[in-house]
């Protein structure tokens, strides 16, 4: 028995009508953010860069498969990673399920990694995993994405992450990859314009487990953020 309050079905009720006050005012400001997010203006896309695919190198708006809109998951793996990141794999999880009903509302999913095709395609099947993940590896989306960072960047003691400058050793500026998440739109003369970046914990939402735990007892039961998640098959 963990030491929490226990109260009378009248006390209960009274403190959750408190919370489902703020609960509402959270979906509210959740919706004011929505739109100042469909707000943001965007930037022309010029650059050519170029990706391994499963059938072959392909450009930034070949990703979009037809579509207009294209959301890429920047998946932390390394050139010289043995295995993806856990915290990554973990949202992945979640990505699946989402791709039919995204793919009929005229979005594409997909994941990007600077690790070889060959290591992506090896840990794609280990994970059982459906959506499509291409390497950037030959390229610097990357990096102008700022999700990657160069020996010579984490060398001058400091980084650009989630739109701020960041210490190397604090948390999001340790690593030479970081998460993140951007989205694109193509028009129909192919010019492709980048709309949106979330870095951090900006994608969590995504990660449908932890929208569950939150609704749990115990909540999410972690020391640090995320430090309970495994790989799937690791637990």
């Amino acid at each position: 028995m963990t030491d929490h309050a226990v109260v009378s079905r009248e006390e209960w009720l009274s403190a959750r009508r408190a919370l489902l006050t703020k609960e509402k005012q959270e979906t509210r400001l959740r919706d004011e953010v929505r739109a100042a997010r469909q707000a943001l203006p965007w930037v022309r896309i010029d650059t050519a860069y170029r990706f391994d695919t499963p059938t072959g190198v392909k450009s930034l708006g070949d990703l979009f498969d037809g579509r207009s809109q294209l959301i890429v998951y920047h998946f932390m793996f390394g050139p010289d990673w043995k295995a993806g990141c856990p915290g990554c794999s973990f949202l992945c999880d979640h990505l699946d399920g989402a791709l039919a009903h995204l793919n009929h509302h005229d979005v594409t999913l997909v994941a990007v990694s600077r690790a070889p095709l060959d290591k992506l395609e090896a840990y794609k099947r280990r994970m059982g995993w459906r959506f499509p993940w291409v390497s950037s590896g030959g390229s610097d989306f990357n990096f102008d994405f700022q999700v990657s960072f160069s020996e010579a960047q984490l060398a001058s003691g400091t980084i650009e992450y989630n739109f701020e400058e960041a210490k190397v050793g604090d948390r999001g500026g340790d690593h030479e990859e970081s998460p993140g998440l951007s989205a694109f739109f193509r028009d129909a003369d192919g010019a492709v314009y980048h709309s949106y970046s979330s870095y951090a914990r900006g994608p969590e939402e995504l990660i449908g487990t932890l929208m569950i735990l939150d609704r749990a007892p115990l909540g999410r039961n972690e020391q640090g953020t995320m430090s309970f998640v495994k790989r799937h098959d690791e637990y």
